[in-house]
C-alpha cells in the first residue's frame, strides 16, 4: 500500500479496538495493563478452551470490575456447539450472567441454539459471532445481524480483498472483528474432528488435544509398516502444523479493509505472551494513527517485540490470498521460546530491610542471575537478582519450586504488574 493511500486509510476509518485473550484473572489485569481495549474470557463451562484456567464467577465479577475501571472491556466466550444435554446447563449460565451486578459487555457464540437462548434470557446483551460460525460471505454477516447479532468475527480463511467487500456489504451499524495474531487452527475455522478421534476430547467443546502438532508418517494400505517420506527432515513430518498468524507489519492493510476489531489469539497462553503481543500491537497501532512515517520506521522494532512471545514461526495467514504450503506449515512442533516467563510483580514492600517484590514462581531462577523488567509502558530494563526471601523472610538462593510464593530485591526499580522474564540464548 502505498503513502499516499495509507494516509487516505487513517482518515477513513477509525481506531480499531484491540482485543487480547485471557485464560485467568491475573492475565486478564496484565492484558488491560499493557493496552487490550477489551478482552475476551472464558468462564469454567461452554467456552471452547476447557484446558484453560478459566474464570469462576467470582473471578469473572472481579475481572469484569477492573477492566471497567481502566476503560476496556470484557467479553464472555460460549462458543461451544451445544448438544442437547447441554441446554439446560447453558440457560442456567446465562441467567447467573444476567443476575451479575457488573455485566460483561458481549457474549461470543457461535451455535444458532446457544444465540437464541442469549437472546431469550439476556435480551439487553451484545453478541458477537464466533470464528467458529465460519462467516466468510456478506450474507452470512447479514443473516447474523438481522438475527441480533452486534459484530461477527470473520473466518481466519478470508483474504484482506474479502473482508473489505464484506464491510462494504453490511449495515453500517454492524461490527467486524478478524485474528491478526497467534494459533492457525489446521481444519476450516477451527472446526476440527481429530482430536475427538484420536483421544475422545472434543475440539468443538473445547477439549482439544493439538493432533495438528503431532509427528505424522504416510502409509499405503497395501504396504502395512512401511512409512513413506513427506517432506520429511530430521525432528518427523508435520504435515497439518500451521505457523502462527502475525500481522503487526500490516496494521494499514488491516485497517483499510474496515476490521473493527484486531483479535490476538491464545486463552491459553502465559501472561509473558499476552503483555508482548498487547504491547506491541498497541505501539504499532498508536503509531501508525499517530504518523504513518514513524509506523513504517518501527517495523523491524514492532518484528522483535512480538518475536518475545512464544511462537512456531510466522505467517500472514490467507489475508494476501492462499498461501504456499512450504510457507505456511511449520517444520516441527517445537515453540520458538526466546525469553522465559518467571512471574509478575503482585506486590511492592519497602521496610528496614529494603525493597522487595512479591511474585508467585512460573520457572525457577536465582540470586546472582541477570534478568529483564518488562514494563506496560514500553521499557525493557537488565536487572541483577540481588537477594531473595520465602513467605516466612527467610534468605533463599532461588526459587525452585512451581507455584512457590515468594520476594526478591532487584538492582533496579520495579512496579506492581511489571513482568520479570529471562533471555534465553
Amino acid at each position: 500500500m502505498a503513502m499516499n493511500e495509507r494516509n487516505d486509510t487513517k482518515k477513513s476509518y477509525k481506531k480499531p479496538e484491540l482485543l487480547l485473550p485471557a485464560g485467568s484473572l491475573e492475565v486478564l489485569k496484565i492484558a488491560v495493563l499493557y493496552g487490550a481495549d477489551a478482552v475476551y474470557i472464558g468462564g469454567e463451562a461452554y467456552s471452547l478452551r476447557a484446558k484453560a484456567v478459566n474464570f469462576t464467577e467470582e473471578e469473572m465479577d472481579e475481572g469484569i470490575r477492573f477492566a471497567h475501571a481502566h476503560g476496556a472491556k470484557v467479553y464472555v466466550t460460549a462458543n461451544i456447539y451445544a448438544h442437547n444435554a447441554d441446554l439446560d446447563g447453558i440457560a442456567a449460565y446465562f441467567t447467573r450472567i444476567e443476575e451479575m451486578e457488573e455485566k460483561p459487555d458481549a457474549l461470543l457464540i457461535a451455535d444458532l441454539g446457544v444465540f437464541a437462548a442469549a437472546k431469550r434470557i439476556l435480551p439487553d446483551m451484545e453478541l458477537h459471532v464466533s470464528t467458529q460460525a465460519n462467516t466468510t460471505n456478506y450474507e452470512s454477516a447479514r443473516m447474523w445481524y438481522e438475527l441480533g447479532a452486534k459484530r461477527v468475527v470473520c473466518a481466519r480463511e478470508l483474504s484482506l480483498k474479502e473482508i473489505r467487500e464484506l464491510k462494504n456489504r453490511m449495515p453500517e451499524d454492524m461490527e467486524l472483528e478478524a485474528f491478526v495474531h497467534g494459533a492457525m487452527c489446521i481444519s476450516y475455522s477451527g472446526r476440527c474432528l481429530l482430536s475427538n478421534y484420536f483421544t475422545g476430547r472434543d475440539a468443538n467443546k473445547g477439549a482439544c488435544t493439538h493432533p495438528c502438532r503431532w509427528q505424522y508418517a504416510l502409509v499405503e494400505e497395501n504396504r502395512p509398516g512401511e512409512y513413506l517420506p513427506i517432506d520429511e527432515d530430521g525432528h518427523g513430518t508435520y504435515i497439518l502444523n500451521s505457523k502462527d498468524l502475525c500481522m503487526v507489519a500490516h496494521i494499514p492493510e488491516l485497517v483499510g479493509s474496515g476490521i473493527d476489531s484486531f483479535k490476538v489469539e491464545g486463552r491459553m497462553k502465559t501472561a509473558l505472551y499476552v503483555a508482548a503481543a498487547a504491547r506491541t500491537y498497541r505501539q504499532a497501532i498508536d503509531d501508525f494513527f499517530t504518523d504513518e512515517a514513524l509506523y513504517e520506521s518501527r517495523i523491524a522494532y514492532y518484528n522483535e517485540q512480538i518475536a518475545d512471545c512464544t511462537f512456531r514461526g510466522f505467517t500472514t495467514g490467507f489475508y494476501f490470498g492462499r498461501p504456499d504450503a512450504k510457507a505456511h506449515v511449520y517444520e516441527n512442533s517445537d515453540y520458538i521460546k526466546n525469553y522465559t516467563y518467571l512471574g509478575y510483580v503482585e506486590e511492592k514492600r519497602t521496610d528496614a530491610d529494603g525493597t522487595f517484590l512479591r511474585l508467585t514462581q512460573k520457572n525457577k531462577f536465582s540470586v546472582g542471575e541477570t534478568i529483564e523488567i518488562m514494563t506496560p509502558k514500553g521499557d525493557n530494563i537488565m536487572t541483577a537478582v540481588l537477594r531473595m526471601k520465602d513467605e516466612e523472610g527467610n534468605a533463599i538462593s532461588s526459587c525452585p519450586h512451581s507455584k512457590q510464593i515468594f520476594w526478591v530485591e532487584l538492582s533496579q526499580d520495579a512496579d506492581a504488574f511489571d513482568i520479570l522474564r529471562r533471555k534465553e540464548s
